[in-house]
Protein backbone atom coordinates (compact mmCIF):
# COMPACT_ATOMS: atom_id res chain seq x y z
CA UNK A 1 0.00 0.00 0.00
CA UNK A 2 1.28 3.48 -1.14
CA UNK A 3 0.79 5.27 2.21
CA UNK A 4 -1.23 5.43 5.55
CA UNK A 5 -4.77 6.54 3.88
CA UNK A 6 -4.20 4.05 1.10
CA UNK A 7 -3.74 1.16 3.96
CA UNK A 8 -6.91 2.41 6.31
CA UNK A 9 -8.77 2.94 3.30
CA UNK A 10 -8.95 -0.86 1.78
CA UNK A 11 -9.43 -2.28 5.33
CA UNK A 12 -13.34 -1.17 5.45
CA UNK A 13 -13.96 -3.28 2.30
CA UNK A 14 -14.37 -6.73 3.96
CA UNK A 15 -14.16 -5.53 7.37
CA UNK A 16 -16.72 -6.73 9.49
CA UNK A 17 -16.62 -4.00 12.83
CA UNK A 18 -2.32 12.74 44.26
CA UNK A 19 -2.46 13.71 40.58
CA UNK A 20 1.32 13.26 38.66
CA UNK A 21 1.94 13.51 35.13
CA UNK A 22 3.96 11.72 32.64
CA UNK A 23 5.75 12.34 29.30
CA UNK A 24 4.08 9.84 26.67
CA UNK A 25 5.68 7.63 24.49
CA UNK A 26 6.17 9.14 20.94
CA UNK A 27 4.51 6.29 19.21
CA UNK A 28 1.59 3.42 19.78
CA UNK A 29 1.94 1.29 16.93
CA UNK A 30 -0.89 -0.93 15.07
CA UNK A 31 0.39 -4.02 16.05
CA UNK A 32 -0.47 -3.06 19.47
CA UNK A 33 -3.68 -2.33 19.21
CA UNK A 34 -6.17 -5.20 19.32
CA UNK A 35 -3.85 -6.38 22.92
CA UNK A 36 -4.39 -5.25 26.81
CA UNK A 37 -2.10 -2.23 26.91
CA UNK A 38 -0.66 -0.60 29.86
CA UNK A 39 1.63 2.07 30.25
CA UNK A 40 5.32 2.06 32.00
CA UNK A 41 4.80 5.33 34.48
CA UNK A 42 7.87 5.96 36.91
CA UNK A 43 6.96 9.58 38.98
CA UNK A 44 9.57 12.09 38.77
CA UNK A 45 8.50 12.23 42.58
CA UNK A 46 9.70 8.65 43.39
CA UNK A 47 11.32 8.99 46.44
CA UNK A 48 15.20 8.38 46.70
CA UNK A 49 15.63 7.06 43.09
CA UNK A 50 18.81 8.89 41.23
CA UNK A 51 17.73 10.14 38.43
CA UNK A 52 20.02 7.99 36.34
CA UNK A 53 18.87 4.64 37.52
CA UNK A 54 14.47 6.14 36.05
CA UNK A 55 15.12 5.13 33.05
CA UNK A 56 16.35 1.83 33.77
CA UNK A 57 13.70 1.42 35.64
CA UNK A 58 11.27 2.26 33.28
CA UNK A 59 12.75 0.08 30.73
CA UNK A 60 11.87 -2.91 33.40
CA UNK A 61 8.86 -2.18 33.65
CA UNK A 62 8.23 -2.12 29.65
CA UNK A 63 10.16 -5.79 29.45
CA UNK A 64 8.08 -6.79 31.80
CA UNK A 65 4.52 -5.94 30.26
CA UNK A 66 6.02 -6.79 26.92
CA UNK A 67 7.02 -10.10 28.45
CA UNK A 68 3.85 -11.58 29.33
CA UNK A 69 1.89 -10.38 26.64
CA UNK A 70 0.85 -7.10 26.91
CA UNK A 71 1.38 -3.83 24.95
CA UNK A 72 2.85 -0.90 25.71
CA UNK A 73 2.04 2.27 24.69
CA UNK A 74 1.08 6.20 25.43
CA UNK A 75 -2.15 7.53 26.29
CA UNK A 76 -3.48 4.34 27.96
CA UNK A 77 -5.16 4.46 31.21
CA UNK A 78 -4.00 0.87 32.89
CA UNK A 79 -0.46 1.93 33.98
CA UNK A 80 2.45 -0.48 35.97
CA UNK A 81 4.25 1.74 37.96
CA UNK A 82 6.70 1.40 40.87
CA UNK A 83 8.14 2.28 44.53
CA UNK A 84 10.99 1.61 46.33
CA UNK A 85 11.81 1.03 49.85
CA UNK A 86 15.61 0.87 50.62
CA UNK A 87 15.74 -2.33 53.35
CA UNK A 88 19.47 -1.73 53.72
CA UNK A 89 22.29 0.85 52.39
CA UNK A 90 25.52 0.09 53.53
CA UNK A 91 29.56 1.68 52.76
CA UNK A 92 31.70 -0.60 51.86
CA UNK A 93 35.49 -0.33 53.16
CA UNK A 94 36.87 -1.46 49.68
CA UNK A 95 39.26 0.06 47.16
CA UNK A 96 37.46 2.17 46.15
CA UNK A 97 34.43 2.54 48.00
CA UNK A 98 31.23 0.78 47.17
CA UNK A 99 27.97 1.01 48.06
CA UNK A 100 25.39 -1.83 48.38
CA UNK A 101 22.12 -1.42 48.53
CA UNK A 102 18.82 -3.86 49.26
CA UNK A 103 16.10 -2.74 47.75
CA UNK A 104 12.17 -3.23 47.91
CA UNK A 105 10.65 -3.18 44.77
CA UNK A 106 7.36 -2.65 45.12
CA UNK A 107 5.01 -2.93 41.55
CA UNK A 108 1.62 -1.89 41.30
CA UNK A 109 -0.84 -2.43 37.81
CA UNK A 110 -4.53 -0.41 37.97
CA UNK A 111 -6.26 2.04 36.49
CA UNK A 112 -4.60 5.37 36.67
CA UNK A 113 -7.83 7.61 35.81
CA UNK A 114 -9.94 6.16 38.34
CA UNK A 115 -6.95 5.52 40.41
CA UNK A 116 -7.90 2.10 41.10
CA UNK A 117 -5.11 -0.67 41.97
CA UNK A 118 -5.80 -3.56 40.54
CA UNK A 119 -2.70 -5.99 41.57
CA UNK A 120 0.93 -5.75 43.63
CA UNK A 121 3.87 -7.29 43.98
CA UNK A 122 7.45 -6.83 45.83
CA UNK A 123 10.23 -7.81 44.44
CA UNK A 124 13.61 -7.54 46.41
CA UNK A 125 16.99 -7.28 44.88
CA UNK A 126 20.46 -6.25 45.32
CA UNK A 127 23.32 -4.36 43.89
CA UNK A 128 26.76 -2.72 44.43
CA UNK A 129 28.30 0.26 43.10
CA UNK A 130 30.78 2.79 43.08
CA UNK A 131 28.43 5.58 44.06
CA UNK A 132 24.30 5.26 44.56
CA UNK A 133 22.97 5.61 41.42
CA UNK A 134 25.34 2.39 39.95
CA UNK A 135 24.00 0.69 43.09
CA UNK A 136 20.71 1.35 42.31
CA UNK A 137 21.04 0.45 38.53
CA UNK A 138 23.00 -2.67 39.78
CA UNK A 139 20.36 -3.83 41.74
CA UNK A 140 17.53 -2.99 39.06
CA UNK A 141 18.93 -4.85 36.50
CA UNK A 142 18.03 -8.14 38.45
CA UNK A 143 14.51 -7.61 38.27
CA UNK A 144 13.66 -10.75 36.55
CA UNK A 145 10.59 -9.95 33.76
CA UNK A 146 9.81 -13.83 33.47
CA UNK A 147 9.95 -14.06 37.78
CA UNK A 148 6.49 -16.71 38.76
CA UNK A 149 5.52 -13.86 41.12
CA UNK A 150 5.79 -11.38 38.36
CA UNK A 151 3.74 -13.39 36.14
CA UNK A 152 1.14 -13.90 38.34
CA UNK A 153 0.96 -10.42 39.47
CA UNK A 154 0.86 -9.36 35.56
CA UNK A 155 -2.21 -12.31 34.90
CA UNK A 156 -4.46 -10.88 37.37
CA UNK A 157 -4.04 -7.16 36.10
CA UNK A 158 -5.06 -8.15 32.95
CA UNK A 159 -8.05 -10.26 33.79
CA UNK A 160 -9.52 -7.42 35.31
CA UNK A 161 -8.34 -4.77 32.54
CA UNK A 162 -10.30 -6.97 30.22
CA UNK A 163 -13.70 -7.29 33.05
CA UNK A 164 -12.90 -3.33 32.95
CA UNK A 165 -13.94 -3.25 28.61
CA UNK A 166 -16.56 -6.33 28.97
CA UNK A 167 -18.21 -4.24 31.69
CA UNK A 168 -18.06 -0.40 30.59
CA UNK A 169 -18.61 -1.54 26.79
CA UNK A 170 -22.20 -0.25 26.13
CA UNK A 171 -20.54 3.21 27.47
CA UNK A 172 -17.24 3.12 25.02
CA UNK A 173 -19.25 2.74 22.11
CA UNK A 174 -21.50 5.59 23.01
CA UNK A 175 -18.80 7.51 23.79
CA UNK A 176 -17.59 6.53 20.08
CA UNK A 177 -20.72 7.79 18.66
CA UNK A 178 -20.66 10.47 19.97
CA UNK A 179 -17.73 11.31 18.46
CA UNK A 180 -18.69 10.51 15.23
CA UNK A 181 -22.00 12.71 15.73
CA UNK A 182 -19.68 15.57 16.08
CA UNK A 183 -17.66 14.33 12.89
CA UNK A 184 -14.71 13.06 15.26
CA UNK A 185 -14.40 10.07 13.21
CA UNK A 186 -10.72 9.27 13.81
CA UNK A 187 -11.20 9.87 17.77
CA UNK A 188 -14.25 7.55 17.38
CA UNK A 189 -12.14 5.23 15.55
CA UNK A 190 -9.61 5.47 18.06
CA UNK A 191 -11.64 4.82 20.84
CA UNK A 192 -12.92 1.49 19.30
CA UNK A 193 -10.22 0.06 18.39
CA UNK A 194 -8.89 0.43 21.88
CA UNK A 195 -10.60 -2.22 22.96
CA UNK A 196 -8.28 -5.39 23.13
CA UNK A 197 -9.49 -8.77 21.30
CA UNK A 198 -9.29 -10.84 24.79
CA UNK A 199 -12.66 -9.15 26.03
CA UNK A 200 -14.09 -10.90 22.54
CA UNK A 201 -18.18 -9.95 22.83
CA UNK A 202 -17.06 -6.05 23.47
CA UNK A 203 -14.40 -6.15 20.79
CA UNK A 204 -16.80 -7.97 18.10
CA UNK A 205 -19.52 -5.16 18.73
CA UNK A 206 -17.02 -1.94 18.97
CA UNK A 207 -15.48 -4.09 15.31
CA UNK A 208 -19.06 -3.76 13.99
CA UNK A 209 -19.78 -0.54 15.19
CA UNK A 210 -16.48 1.08 13.57
CA UNK A 211 -17.45 0.09 10.12
CA UNK A 212 -20.38 3.00 9.34
CA UNK A 213 -17.94 5.59 11.46
CA UNK A 214 -14.87 4.45 8.68
CA UNK A 215 -17.30 4.85 5.63
CA UNK A 216 -17.71 8.26 6.82
CA UNK A 217 -14.60 8.66 7.02
CA UNK A 218 -13.30 7.63 3.50
CA UNK A 219 -16.25 9.66 2.17
CA UNK A 220 -14.68 12.86 3.96
CA UNK A 221 -11.37 11.96 3.19
CA UNK A 222 -12.43 11.84 -0.98
CA UNK A 223 -14.48 14.75 -1.30
CA UNK A 224 -11.23 16.79 0.43
CA UNK A 225 -8.62 15.12 -1.90
CA UNK A 226 -10.44 15.50 -4.93
CA UNK A 227 -10.75 19.24 -3.71
CA UNK A 228 -7.31 19.49 -3.42
CA UNK A 229 -6.17 17.37 -6.77
CA UNK A 230 -8.32 19.55 -8.96
CA UNK A 231 -7.01 23.17 -7.22
CA UNK A 232 -3.91 21.89 -7.87
CA UNK A 233 -3.88 20.89 -11.06
CA UNK A 234 -6.06 23.61 -12.16
CA UNK A 235 -2.91 25.86 -11.08
CA UNK A 236 -0.44 24.70 -12.90
CA UNK A 237 -0.43 21.79 -15.91
CA UNK A 238 3.00 20.28 -15.62
CA UNK A 239 5.15 16.90 -15.51
CA UNK A 240 5.67 17.89 -11.96
CA UNK A 241 2.19 19.05 -10.75
CA UNK A 242 1.04 15.66 -12.40
CA UNK A 243 3.12 13.57 -9.72
CA UNK A 244 1.85 15.73 -6.96
CA UNK A 245 -1.71 15.23 -7.86
CA UNK A 246 -1.38 11.43 -8.86
CA UNK A 247 0.12 10.79 -5.13
CA UNK A 248 -2.93 12.49 -3.77
CA UNK A 249 -4.97 10.69 -6.02
CA UNK A 250 -3.64 7.20 -4.80
CA UNK A 251 -4.91 8.01 -1.32
CA UNK A 252 -8.00 7.85 -2.02
CA UNK A 253 -10.17 4.81 -0.95
CA UNK A 254 -12.02 2.48 -4.21
CA UNK A 255 -14.84 2.35 -1.82
CA UNK A 256 -15.51 5.89 -1.59
CA UNK A 257 -17.91 7.50 -4.35
CA UNK A 258 -16.00 9.46 -5.61
CA UNK A 259 -13.44 7.15 -6.87
CA UNK A 260 -14.73 6.82 -10.38
CA UNK A 261 -14.53 10.48 -10.32
CA UNK A 262 -10.98 10.55 -9.25
CA UNK A 263 -9.87 7.97 -11.52
CA UNK A 264 -11.35 10.26 -14.47
CA UNK A 265 -9.32 12.72 -13.46
CA UNK A 266 -6.08 10.45 -13.57
CA UNK A 267 -7.36 9.75 -17.02
CA UNK A 268 -7.37 12.94 -18.06
CA UNK A 269 -3.89 13.86 -16.06
CA UNK A 270 -2.11 11.30 -18.05
CA UNK A 271 -3.63 12.67 -22.27
CA UNK A 272 -3.04 16.48 -20.78
CA UNK A 273 0.83 15.38 -19.82
CA UNK A 274 0.92 13.08 -23.30
CA UNK A 275 0.54 16.54 -25.12
CA UNK A 276 2.40 19.29 -23.24
CA UNK A 277 5.69 17.19 -22.21
CA UNK A 278 5.59 14.29 -24.52
CA UNK A 279 6.06 11.74 -22.60
CA UNK A 280 3.58 9.31 -20.58
CA UNK A 281 2.39 9.35 -17.89
CA UNK A 282 0.26 6.73 -15.35
CA UNK A 283 0.17 7.18 -11.61
CA UNK A 284 -1.09 4.05 -10.50
CA UNK A 285 -4.38 4.99 -8.61
CA UNK A 286 -4.27 2.36 -5.39
CA UNK A 287 -7.00 -0.78 -6.45
CA UNK A 288 -5.35 -3.50 -4.22
CA UNK A 289 -7.66 -5.63 -1.21
CA UNK A 290 -5.14 -6.80 1.02
CA UNK A 291 -6.18 -10.20 3.10
CA UNK A 292 -8.17 -10.10 6.41
CA UNK A 293 -5.35 -9.78 8.92
CA UNK A 294 -3.92 -6.15 6.84
CA UNK A 295 -7.33 -4.34 6.66
CA UNK A 296 -8.09 -4.81 10.19
CA UNK A 297 -4.45 -3.10 11.07
CA UNK A 298 -4.89 -0.54 8.76
CA UNK A 299 -8.29 0.16 10.12
CA UNK A 300 -6.42 0.65 13.44
CA UNK A 301 -3.53 2.54 11.85
CA UNK A 302 -6.02 5.73 11.81
CA UNK A 303 -6.87 5.80 15.32
CA UNK A 304 -3.02 5.07 16.55
CA UNK A 305 -2.37 8.30 14.04
CA UNK A 306 -4.87 10.12 16.05
CA UNK A 307 -3.46 9.55 19.37
CA UNK A 308 -0.25 10.14 18.46
CA UNK A 309 -1.43 13.39 17.59
CA UNK A 310 -3.00 14.27 21.38
CA UNK A 311 -1.61 16.17 23.94
CA UNK A 312 1.47 13.83 24.98
CA UNK A 313 0.88 13.88 28.69
CA UNK A 314 -2.03 12.62 30.75
CA UNK A 315 -2.79 13.12 34.81
CA UNK A 316 -2.60 9.92 36.88
CA UNK A 317 -4.10 9.05 39.85
CA UNK A 318 -2.35 6.65 42.50
CA UNK A 319 -2.62 7.74 46.00
CA UNK A 320 -3.19 4.95 48.48
CA UNK A 321 -1.42 2.40 45.81
CA UNK A 322 1.13 1.79 48.25
CA UNK A 323 3.18 4.94 48.84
Amino acid sequence: MKNLISKIACGVALFGFSTMAIAQESSTSAAALGRVAITAYVPDQLEGLPAGAANMLANKLNQIVSANGISGGANTRFIITPDIDVATKDLLATAPPMTALTLNVNLYIGDGVDGKKYSSQTVTVKGVGTNETKAYMDALKNIKPNDAGIQSFVSGAKTKIINYYNERCGQIINEAKSLEALSNFEGALMKLTSIPEEATECYNKSMAAAVPVWKKFIERNCKIKMSEANTKWNANQSWETANEVGAILSTIDPEASCYKEAKALNDKIGKRVLEIDKREWNYKMEIDVNLERDRIKAIRDIGVAYGNGQPKSIAYNIIGWGR
